[in-house]
């Protein structure tokens, strides 16, 4: 997750943000029902053995779910990403999630941590686990059942079950009443989507499938120009123009992975498509278009507003 204030964060922490991006999602299967019982029973079990007093959250869309549940009191800290609402920007930073220092973390002695499915170094989280430091972790998936599972894990481990249940049901309204005017969109009305993680050295990075890039598109009822891989890679220019892309996505931000939209155009192989020819190229927060957490509805509406209008 990159975002707009990202001056604010070591360029060797933005760097490790594009690694933690390009992580694919896992695939979906059969077995996802029971996976979700099965977490779900061990953040019950979890939920009272672990004392909340002194909280550290990893991961923007974690800390966005505490301040949802009405929870914020027991935050003492935060790591990099969780850059929303506002006022969590003002708690203590311990570190980007996927390079946590634990020394940094204790130090703020916390009675409890809660992070997102994929936070590290795995060394680190040994570290806090051996520290006999209560350490939970909240699945992460890129789709409508994935946000509202988080939901329901993180309040029951905070032990405010009937506040996740209703912030729950309130979630899955506004994401089906998004999720369902994308979907009446005909087929022959949907647009090619390149999303654009970053441009250096002339060479793009972009989202394939099993992203949190290709799950936002999907939702909004437009098509990921680029499926012929899984995750975030750099493509060819023959790619590029093979994909066609109506439009181009890219996260608004500043800092030195940040392009400008007449440089985006002049890329060789984006000069070609159809979205340069119209210059079409959408900007948006990364936590709000990539988060998956509760405002998710909205960056629905907001991205289906950009590509197509209205």
């Amino acid at each position: 997750m990159i975002f707009k204030n990202l001056k604010h964060i070591r360029q060797r922490e933005i760097a490790l943000i594009i690694g933690v991006m390009a992580l694919p999602l896992l695939p979906a299967n059969p077995t996802a029902g029971l996976g979700s019982f099965v977490r779900h029973t061990h953040a019950a079990e979890a939920a009272p053995k672990i004392g909340t007093s002194r909280l550290v959250t990893i991961g923007g869309d974690v800390t966005e779910i505490v301040y949802a549940l009405g929870e914020e009191n027991r935050l003492i800290a935060r790591d990099s990403t969780s850059l929303y609402p506002k006022e969590a920007a003002k708690l203590p930073d311990v570190g980007y999630m996927r390079a946590l220092s634990p020394e940094g973390i204790l130090a703020v002695n916390p009675t409890a941590i809660i992070a997102v499915e994929g936070s590290g170094p795995p060394e680190a989280l040994a570290v806090l686990r051996n520290a006999s430091l209560p350490f939970e972790t909240v699945p992460q998936a890129y789709d409508r059942d994935g946000i509202l599972e988080k939901i329901v894990v993180v309040g029951t481990l905070l032990g405010v079950p009937d506040k996740a249940e209703a912030l729950k049901d309130r979630v899955a309204a506004d994401l089906d009443a998004a999720i369902n005017d994308s979907a009446k969109r005909p087929e022959a009305e949907r647009k090619r989507v390149l999303f654009v993680l970053s441009s250096q050295n002339g060479k793009i990075m972009a989202s394939g499938t099993n992203t949190a890039a290709d799950g936002i598109i999907k939702l909004t009822g437009a098509i990921n120009a680029i499926s012929g891989f899984s995750g975030y890679k750099p493509v060819t220019d023959e790619a590029i123009i093979e994909a066609k892309p109506d439009v181009i996505l890219i996260m608004d931000r500043e800092g030195p992975l940040s392009i400008s939209n007449e440089d985006l155009l002049k890329q060789p192989a984006i000069s070609l498509t159809p979205a340069a020819s119209q210059k079409a190229i959408v900007r948006m927060d990364g936590l709000h278009l990539l988060g998956f957490g509760p405002r998710t509805a909205s960056a629905i509406r907001e991205l289906n507003a950009a590509i197509y209008g209205g």
